[in-house]
């Protein structure tokens, strides 16, 4: 990719960006991380070391990235068919094969979402994808200011808060650099959601200590994320459910993000997975 496919050099796709700044290449993106494991091109070589590091150390890393993935996809037509037509993915990534919209639009055609991700990587892409799609918007915004994403002219145009949203938090509250952090913006956007709106979460999981070698390999994981991005958390099952406050969990509540409604169709991975990634999807009820 050319360092200089910048957001300056695309024209016509609905976004809200800050001021063009340089992309870093000496820095990996966890957005570019994330589109490696993928199996996408959309990378430097930079994120590519950190990608083949994370993977001498937690070599199942890759599985456990095609499982967030497809878990975040399932929840999505879950809650199209079950009648919400607008979606707030916030830490979208970068473009891949079944984006949300494309997810939700072959259940609702007039489905509407919202992307939202701080990386300037994934606007110049994402801006690309959505020229002409008038159902779509992409947001740079940062996910510890949740408020200026619930505002934002873009969101508000697109989505209806009288109607139930489905809010899509795929693997990224354990990108932020504590846990009251992600407490803190999944409460305010939560409360932002109207009776009948979902709310869909994948975190790293960390096992039981008793599980001895699950517990030690996401703490291995761990440190290497930290040591070579700079951001990920694995936390236990009592604190990724604290972020879905008082919704209802739909079945099967928390649960490894290969196990969640599972269907034929899904991207076959060599069994076993380790348990270091779930995923979970809550209704607000009145």
């Amino acid at each position: 990719m050319d360092p200089s496919d910048s957001p300056d050099f695309l024209r016509g796709a609905t976004s809200r960006a800050p001021k063009y700044q340089p992309i870093d290449l000496t820095k990996p993106s966890i957005a570019r991380v994330y589109s490696y494991f993928l199996g996408g091109k959309d990378y430097f070589e930079v994120d590519k070391r950190m990608s083949e590091y994370a993977r001498s150390v937690v070599p199942e890393i890759l599985k456990l990235a095609i499982a967030n993935r497809s878990f975040v996809q399932r929840a999505v037509r879950f809650m199209a068919e079950q009648g919400v037509d607008q979606f707030l993915d916030i830490g979208s990534g970068l473009p891949s094969d079944g984006n949300i919209h494309e997810i939700a639009q072959e259940v609702i055609p007039a489905a509407r979402v919202v992307y939202v991700d701080k990386d300037l990587t994934v606007l110049s892409h994402a801006q690309a994808l959505l020229v002409g799609v008038e159902t779509c918007a992409i947001l740079t915004r940062d996910l510890l200011e949740p408020e200026k994403i619930l505002t934002d002219d873009d969101t508000r145009r697109l989505l209806d808060f009288s109607r139930p949203v489905g809010l899509i938090l795929g693997g990224i509250l354990h990108h932020l650099s504590h846990h009251r952090e992600s407490l803190r913006v999944s409460a305010v956007l939560r409360d932002a959601l109207p009776v009948g709106s979902y709310i869909a979460v994948s975190h790293f999981k960390l096992p039981d200590p008793e599980d001895a070698e699950d517990h030690e390999r996401a703490k291995q994981a761990e440190n290497a994320f930290l040591e070579k991005l700079g951001t990920g958390r694995w936390s236990p099952p009592e604190q990724i459910m604290a972020y879905f406050g008082d919704f209802t969990m739909v079945e099967p509540g928390l649960v490894n993000c290969d196990a969640w409604h599972k269907t034929k169709d899904d991207p076959k991975i060599p069994i076993p997975i380790r348990p270091l990634i779930a995923g979970g999807v809550a209704q607000k009820r009145a």
